[in-house]
C-alpha cells in the first residue's frame, strides 16, 4: 500500500484509506470484519465523524486491539465548534472510539463559530495530547485562505472534500491551493454517492477497458485516477471484507499517461462551480 506524508505530519499515511459514513447501517460484525480486513490490507487510514451515528462505535470495536496500526481521524460538527465545544466533542468521540487520541481532528464544514475559536480549541487538544493534528472539511480556496490566517502557517493538516470522477470541482482551485501550501487533500465519496458509472455508459466502458489491461476492476481504476496527484488521499467505504479487498487493490498498479488522458477525456472536470459541491 502506497503511503505519503499527511500535511505537516512527518509520518506517512496510507493513500487509500477507509471511510465510515453509513457503515453503522450494515450488520455490525460484518462491518467490523470489513474494517479489520482493510487494516490487514494496509488501509490503516480510517476516517469517521461524530455526525455518522454509531460509526465511531463500530470503528472503536474494529481497532480495539490494533490502535497503534491506525491513523485515526474524526470530525466535529460546526454546531459544536466553539472553543470549549470542540474539546467536549472530541472527548465524546474518544470515548466512543475507545482511544486516548486522534491522529487528526477536522471541522466538518463551516458554521457560525469563528474559525479562531475552533482552532484555539484544536490547539488546546493538541497540547493535551488528545489530537496530533487538525484540519478542515468542505473548504473552498477562499475558506482555506481564511483558515490559514486564523490557524497559523503550517498548522492545517488537510482539507477533506467531495471528489470523484463525476465531480472534479476541486481541481480548479482547491487542489492547487493545497499543493502550494503543503496541505493534504482527502477525497470522500470517491465512487460518487450511488452513481458510479455503469458498464454500458461511455465512461464506464473506458474504465472497464483500462481495468482489463491491468487485471483490475473499474472502481480500482477510478481510485487510482483520483490519487494520481501526490497530495491526494481517498477514503472509500467498505461494509464487507470483499469490498475492502477491492479497494486495497487500487494501490497495486499504476496508470499510464495515455490511460490518464483517456479517463480525463471521458470524465471532464467541467467549469468551476460558484460553490464547492459537498454532501
Amino acid at each position: 500500500m502506497e503511503h505519503r506524508p499527511f500535511g505537516p505530519l512527518p509520518s506517512d499515511v496510507a493513500v487509500i484509506g477507509q471511510g465510515t459514513w453509513y457503515i453503522d447501517d450494515a450488520h455490525r460484525p460484518t462491518a467490523v470484519d470489513a474494517l479489520r480486513r482493510g487494516l490487514d490490507r494496509g488501509m490503516t487510514h480510517i476516517d469517521t465523524a461524530e455526525m455518522y451515528g454509531d460509526a465511531e462505535i463500530v470503528v472503536g470495536e474494529a481497532i480495539s486491539d490494533r490502535r497503534e496500526e491506525v491513523f485515526l481521524v474524526s470530525k466535529v460538527l460546526p454546531s459544536n465548534a466553539s472553543r470549549d465545544g470542540v474539546i467536549a466533542a472530541c472527548e465524546r468521540s474518544l470515548r466512543r472510539l475507545r482511544t486516548d487520541r486522534l491522529d487528526s481532528y477536522l471541522l466538518h464544514w463551516r458554521g457560525s463559530h469563528p474559525l479562531e475559536e475552533t482552532f484555539a480549541g484544536f490547539e488546546r487538544l493538541r497540547e493535551q495530547g488528545k489530537i496530533r493534528s487538525w484540519g478542515v472539511s468542505n473548504f473552498d480556496d477562499a475558506d482555506l485562505d481564511e483558515a490559514w490566517g486564523a490557524g497559523g502557517e503550517g498548522r492545517l493538516a488537510c482539507n477533506q472534500v467531495l471528489y470523484h470522477l463525476g465531480e472534479r470541482a476541486i481541481e480548479h482551485a482547491v487542489l492547487p491551493w493545497c499543493a502550494e501550501h503543503g496541505v493534504a487533500v482527502v477525497a470522500y465519496s470517491p465512487f460518487g454517492h450511488g452513481d458510479f458509472p455503469g458498464p454500458q455508459t461511455p465512461g464506464g466502458r473506458v474504465l472497464a477497458e483500462i481495468a482489463a489491461a491491468h487485471g483490475a476492476t473499474p472502481r480500482q481504476v477510478a481510485l487510482r485516477f483520483l490519487v494520481r496527484h501526490p497530495s491526494v488521499f481517498a477514503i472509500p467505504k467498505a461494509s464487507r471484507s470483499g469490498h475492502a479487498d477491492e479497494n486495497a487493490g487500487a494501490g497495486t498498479f499504476d496508470l499510464t499517461e495515455a490511460e490518464l488522458g483517456r479517463i480525463d477525456a471521458a470524465f471532464p472536470r467541467g467549469p468551476r462551480p460558484r460553490r464547492l459541491p459537498m454532501l
